[in-house]
Formats: structure tokens, sequence, C-alpha cells
């Protein structure tokens, strides 16, 4: 979501990029200083930096960090009481309690808040005292801190714009895969279709990096339209692989390859995310017809070249209902 600050030079001129996240970040760290001062609380900064570590990627991945912060807290303050109790406010008491803090945090997932909520234990050390006007302090830093950090993460992009266009670029790869497969049918060398293939499959994971972080910042109603629609079009994906591995395998007449490119061009000219691929699936049915009806393989090496063929055209025919299957659903 956020972009680092990278310098760029233009015309000796060094400029600096500051992303949304950044922005959000300084603003709430400040405010929630502000509040803090503001209410006179002991150790005011640490609201600001509560902030800074508490302002997630996204809206779900910010209220859980809130919780499991707040709930480490209450596990660190009550760890912290019997330490300081039984072995008095001492650096040693506070080695003690790490080792059980840290331990019982990483048993019960709350990791995230060892950092934080050790800095505002010791302020229970440096006051010496678990007066309960202290107690409420270091709560009130740390919902102040948390609480600012929720409050600017509701303002994050919309990503659908994004998505769609992502669906274009994927839906344009396959295209020219498609028709490369089609050119290099009864050809040897496919080096570039598998550089093509390899760069479609790291654009289609950055994708869905993307669309895992859009659906994150859904509350209620998640979509998950486009989470599933690239897991479909990876799996596309890793069946044509395959396929352009046979490529190099094929060598057959003419005649028995020029069913298979008709299909791979139709399927390139058609190939968009609302066709259910019913209509590819009739005529590849309309392939299998027209080979039965071919003479037979008369030698050994005719006879694995036509079953690699076959096992491309089985392959190809799972491509397609892969596409069927998610319009269905």
């Amino acid at each position: 979501m956020d972009k680092k600050l990278k310098p760029i030079k233009q015309q000796g001129v060094i400029a600096i990029k500051i992303g949304l996240r950044t922005v959000k970040t300084a603003v709430a760290a400040t405010l929630a200083m502000i509040v803090a001062y503001s209410l006179q609380l002991l150790y005011a900064p640490s609201a600001g930096i509560i902030a800074v570590l508490s302002v997630g990627n996204t809206k779900k991945t910010s209220l859980m960090t809130a919780i499991k912060r707040i709930a480490s807290l209450l596990l660190a303050t009550a760890i912290a009481f019997v330490c300081f109790q039984l072995f008095g406010f001492h650096p040693i008491a506070f080695g003690i309690y790490l080792l059980l803090f840290i331990s019982i945090s990483v048993k019960f997932g709350l990791e995230d808040g060892i950092v934080v909520n050790s800095v505002l234990v010791t302020h229970y050390l440096i006051e010496a005292s678990f007066a309960p006007k202290l107690l409420l302090n270091e709560f009130l830093l740390m919902i102040i801190g948390v609480g600012f950090a929720l409050l600017f993460n509701l303002v994050m992009p919309d990503m659908q714009k994004k998505l769609k266009e992502d669906q274009l670029v994927i839906e344009e790869m396959f295209r020219k895969l498609l028709r490369q497969m089609a050119l290099h049918l009864n050809q040897v060398e496919q080096a570039g279709l598998r550089a093509n293939c390899q760069g479609l499959l790291e654009f289609i994971f950055e994708a869905q990096k993307r669309a895992k972080i859009d659906g994150e910042n859904q509350w209620l109603d998640q979509n998950v339209y486009f989470t599933e629609y690239f897991a479909m079009r990876k799996t596309q994906l890793r069946v044509l692989g395959d396929m352009i591995t046979l490529l190099d395998k094929i060598f057959v007449e003419e005649a028995f390859i020029e069913d298979i490119r008709y299909l791979l061009e139709m399927t390139a000219d058609e190939f968009a995310e609302f066709n259910d691929g019913k209509q590819i699936l009739t005529e590849i049915m309309q392939v299998y017809e027209n080979y039965r009806k071919k003479p037979l393989p008369q030698t050994r090496e005719e006879f694995e070249n036509r079953a690699r063929l076959f096992q491309f055209l089985q392959s190809f025919t799972s491509f397609i209902e892969i596409k069927a299957e998610f319009s269905e659903t």
C-alpha cells in the first residue's frame, strides 16, 4: 500500500516521494501525542510511538493489531505485577518478566505486542508503582495510540480500478501466449514461450497480493471475486505450462494440427473475463470426433507423436474447463 521514500534525481534536485501510509503515520502519531499531552498523561510521546507501530497495510490488520496489543498489555501488566512484587522494582525482575512475557506471548500469538508493551512496563519500573492512576495512564496511552492508527487506516485507496486493469493485462498476456503456441506448433524452439509464461505467473502473483489487500480493507462484505479470479487464471497458467512443454515433443503432419491451431487462435480471439468457454468446449469435442475418423498411425514414432498430440488436446480441454467451472460458480 505504502511506497517507501525514494530519492529521485531530477535536474540536479533530489525529490522525495511520500506515500499515503507515511502521511497517515505521521499525522496519527502527532495527534496521538497531542491528545496524550492534553490529558496530562505521563510518558505522552509513547502514544505517538504506539500509533507509528500500529498503522498497518489494511483495515483488518490494523484492527487485529489493536486488539492483540490491548490484550497483550493486560498480560504484560499481570506478569510485571507478579515479578515486581516478588523481586522488587529491579532490572533483574524486568529480565524475569521478559522471560515469561515473551514465552507466553509467542504461545498465544501475541508477539506483535512484545516490544511496545515491554516499553510501557518500564514505566511501572521507573515509577516503582502499580497505582490505579498509573495503570490507567498506560492503558490510555495504548488506546490513544492504536485508536488514531485505526482512525487513519479508514482512509484507504480504492483498488478496484487497479484490479480491473490487472484483469485486462492478464487476459492480453494469455492471448499472446495462445497465439504464440498456435504459431509454434511443429516447431522446436519454445524459449520465448516459457519466458512469457513465467512473466505472466509473476504478474498474477502480484495481482493476487493486491486482491488480498483489497479484501482485507472491507469490514463486512468482503469481495472475494478478484481473489478467486486470479487463482483461476493461475491454475489455467499451470496447465498452459504443461502444454508448452509438450509442444517441444510434437511433430506430426500438418493435417493433424490444423484443428488444434484453429482452437488456439479462436480461444485467443475470444479470451475474456465473461467468456464461459462452453462454445470452445463444443469445438473441442468436434476436434476429437475428427481425429477418430483419421487413419491409424503406421509406425511407433507416429504413434508416440499422435499420443502426445492427444495429451496436448486433453490438457487444452482442462484449460477451458477450469474457466467454465469458474463461470458456473
